[in-house]
């Protein structure tokens, strides 16, 4: 193929007028986020005390609204600031409208994330009963992961673009695969840069691998259940953010980018190409008892499926149902995609990608629209795509 297709570097947002999430500018950042049954909302710049005496935050409330998408520019602030939303509006969630102002919300869109959940109860966005009951008025700053303001990615590395019928692909998790390896530098083992160490990559290249198929490593909590009995997710099946690497799998915190592109191109220099395990079918946030992380308390009908009486089908087996047939969810996963494209990832498997083609919870439809817009993206359509083809 012509070497222009794959030229890296962050492809431009569906949208460049209103490109979501945070980016810098020269006197500060733009903000822009979706919520379109929101009456107001927040951005809360958080700053945590160096001495331990907890976070405090600003709260400025974004100026402008334009098709359901908040936005604003906010001067003086850099890269590394916390930052979070909050949303204002009625609390219906009978409608699928959990809004509630005090719970602090992760940026889908945030390109880092830090922290995870440390209280659970104060993550919960009810009292009682989370369909019929008041909404809880306890404050989650301090309990719940914050997004991080972050540069402009580095451009990616350009893959060795293997035919299929030579590829040989080797799955993998970023921490199993070099947690123990004596070889590895302890610093390293189970981190971006492990799996680019010498040792590992000369390793794939005697078994004649051609690519490795990563487990999840977009940035993932634990789900309601694992927190309330002290245990973790290891596998990475519960998304958090979709354009943020694991925090977990950086050797120095905060590195986390930097060294996911590094590893990335390592591994191209060895003739491995980078294919990502991609869980666009639900996310953390669990069922309707779930936490109010993100999406849930941003625009809850706008991310997830909803039964008639509000409350979340389930056809993935994980509590909840990322809506393929809404335009924010087609957005968030085509601006996903082409952004770890453009930071060189070679191609992407689907988990349960069945249900990308199941709008609204509906029966499965091949011509779906997110299915179609991924298949007809110029940038996507010189990757490996690869479909899981089931759903729960």
């Amino acid at each position: 193929m012509p070497p222009d297709e794959r030229t890296p570097g962050p492809a431009a947002p569906a949208d460049p007028v209103f490109p979501l999430g945070a980016h810098l500018t020269d006197t500060g950042a733009r903000f822009a986020v979706s919520s379109t049954g929101a009456e107001a909302v927040e951005l809360c710049l958080v700053d945590v005390d160096p001495d331990g005496g907890g976070p405090s935050e600003r709260r400025i409330e974004l100026p402008a609204q334009t098709y359901g998408i908040w936005h604003g520019e906010v001067p003086g602030v850099r890269a590394g600031q916390l930052y979070g939303y909050r949303v204002h509006g009625r609390y219906h969630p009978a409608a699928g409208q959990p809004i509630n102002p005090a719970k602090l919300l992760v940026d889908p869109y945030a390109r880092r994330i830090t922290g995870t959940v440390t209280d659970l109860d104060a993550a919960l966005g009810y009292l009682d009963d989370p369909l019929t009951g008041p909404p809880s008025t306890r404050d989650s700053l301090g309990a719940v992961p914050l997004s991080v303001l972050t540069e402009p990615a580095p451009g990616g590395s350009v893959g060795p673009d293997v035919p299929w019928a030579d590829t040989v692909i080797y799955e993998l998790h970023v921490r199993g695969f070099t947690k123990t390896h004596p070889d590895v530098p302890e610093s390293q083992r189970g981190t971006y840069l492990g799996l680019a160490h010498p040792a590992v990559t000369g390793h794939l290249r005697r078994l004649g691998v051609t690519a490795v198929e990563l487990l999840p490593v977009h940035a993932f909590c634990d789900e309601p259940g694992l927190l309330r009995t002290g245990r973790h997710n290891y596998w990475g099946y519960a998304t958090l953010g979709f354009l943020a690497p694991h925090p977990g799998y950086a050797s120095t915190p905060g590195e986390e980018v930097a060294e996911f592109a590094a590893m990335v191109a390592e591994l191209h220099r060895c003739g491995i190409e980078v294919i990502l395990d991609v869980v666009y079918n639900h996310t953390c946030e669990g069922g309707l008892e779930g936490p109010t992380l993100s999406m849930r308390g941003l625009d809850s009908r706008a991310y997830y499926v909803h039964g008639l009486d509000g409350r979340m089908l389930d056809i993935t087996g994980c509590g909840n149902t990322l809506d393929p047939g809404s335009l924010t969810v087609a957005r968030l996963v085509s601006d996903s995609l082409r952004y770890w494209a453009g930071l060189g990832v070679d191609g992407f498997r689907f988990d349960l990608a069945s249900v990308l083609g199941r709008p609204h919870g509906g029966g499965f439809d091949p011509a779906a629209g997110l299915l179609s817009m991924i298949t007809a993206d110029p940038l996507l359509a010189t990757r490996k795509l690869i479909a899981e083809p089931w759903d729960a």
